[in-house]
């Protein structure tokens, strides 16, 4: 019995209808953008494996920094007791986020990051007011989690629906143009007394299907948010550690968010960890000789030095001079051939930032989750040694930055290819 013939006895697999799936590839190894399957068959990973690998796969930096660390300590409750490797983390990681962050708190992954953020901002309000807030803004398309408080800020979809009636009750509202501007705002301002945070992410949401938006209007909605000392929510976790072409997306901001929520490339896509910074403000309001004060919140792996250990040789590799020329390269690549194929009659729409293209395939009105073109897609790329994964009928590019021009360049003609063969 092979490989895949065991996991389908045992494996449940994510956003995966398990009663005819497609056939589940079995991968042994990993180098650079690639993957290998047990026959050796080569695949250009085009999506950083849900994208957190940013560095390309089994990095010999990040695999030496993480043995050491596995040879030193590989766990310790971080109540009542710290680690090097934890603060260190923090030391470095503070100064390169937008405006003026000043703790971290470790969780485990991007759902439970949010979590932390949106726990922190509802009792921000209870420390710190008679008349706490509890109404939260979150735009309709938006993706934040699967946990409930993640579900719950995020836009009612297939991925909700079957929890609908347990979700806490959010202010949905659209992404801002320069035609809606006004009217968001003014929404905001006529909710203003109720509303305990604003949570967004910055410039491109993804499980939308890469939509993206200008930052001057995304400033707009903080700034009105902070004339109402509305807290602000930067969920970076697909978009940090420069996927839009800076570090973070909120460094095209003038005005900065209250928290940030980071992972997927915080460790280079070596394991899971979450992070939850904040500011001064929210961090003293939980400041007090009241323990009702405190944030009780924690996990059995907050901090893993391990974790820490990957995230720190991560940095030191996106801060190191050639990642950043790859980012430019990348999005340099990207932007060309996006203008090569605008106007096609089968591309609907076609959007980029930074590392990010999105192609949104002509479908008339099936343009769901559920399209039939999505597996059609998806197998035409696996069977040309591409691993890219629709979002319906929109196909994006989200590679390691490390993808040479040689595979950027085969990936584009497959995908011309596609557009006139499917």
């Amino acid at each position: 019995m092979n490989l895949a013939e065991r996991d389908a006895k045992v494996i449940w697999h994510p956003f995966t209808q398990m009663k005819n799936p497609l056939p589940h590839i079995p991968i042994v190894r990993g180098e650079g953008v690639y993957l290998f399957d047990e026959n050796e068959k080569r695949y250009i990973d085009a999506v950083s494996s849900w994208w957190v690998n940013i560095h390309g796969h089994a990095h010999p930096y990040i695999a030496a920094k993480v043995s050491e660390q596995l040879n030193t300590l590989e766990h310790v409750i971080f109540a009542g007791f710290t680690h090097e490797p934890a603060v260190q983390l923090a030391e470095r990681l503070l100064p390169l986020l937008p405006g003026d962050q000043k703790r971290v708190f470790y969780s485990d992954n991007g759902s439970t990051a949010v979590e932390v953020a949106l726990k922190m901002c509802l009792q921000y309000w209870v420390n710190t007011s008679k008349q706490p807030r509890t109404k939260i803004i979150a735009f309709k398309e938006a993706y934040h989690g699967d946990t409930f408080g993640a579900m719950s800020v995020s836009g009612r979809s297939i991925f909700t629906n079957a929890f609908s009636s347990l979700l806490f009750d959010v202010e949905f509202i659209d992404l801002p143009t320069a035609q809606n501007i006004s009217q968001l705002k003014s929404k905001i301002n006529y909710l203003s007394n109720e509303v305990a945070c604003f949570i967004f992410e910055p410039l491109v949401l993804g499980t939308a299907g890469m939509l993206m938006y200008e930052a001057q209007y995304l400033d707009e909605l903080i700034a009105t948010c902070q004339q109402h000392g509305i807290l602000t929510i930067a969920d970076e976790v697909m978009t940090g550690f420069g996927r839009t072409g800076n570090y973070f997306s909120c460094e095209a901001l003038n005005t900065k968010p209250d928290i940030f929520c980071l992972s997927k490339g915080l460790t280079g896509g070596t394991m899971p960890m979450g992070i939850t910074t904040c500011n001064s403000k929210v961090f003293d309001a939980f400041l007090s000789e009241d323990k009702l004060k405190t944030l009780y919140h924690g996990h059995s792996y907050t901090a893993n030095p391990i974790a820490c250990a990957a995230s720190l040789a991560s940095l030191d590799l996106l801060l190191a001079p050639e990642t950043m020329a790859n980012i430019k390269r990348v999005s340099a690549s990207h932007a060309q051939f996006a203008m090569k194929i605008t106007g096609h009659p089968k591309v609907k729409a076609i959007r980029q930032t930074g590392t990010i293209l999105a192609l949104e395939w002509e479908t008339g009105n099936d343009t769901s989750y559920f399209s039939g073109l999505r597996n059609q897609l998806y197998q035409y790329f696996i069977d040309r040694g591409i691993l890219l994964r629709p979002l319906g009928n929109v196909l994006y590019i989200l590679a390691p930055y490390v993808i040479s021009n040689e595979d950027l360049e085969y990936t584009y003609q497959t995908i011309e290819r596609a557009l006139k063969d499917i």
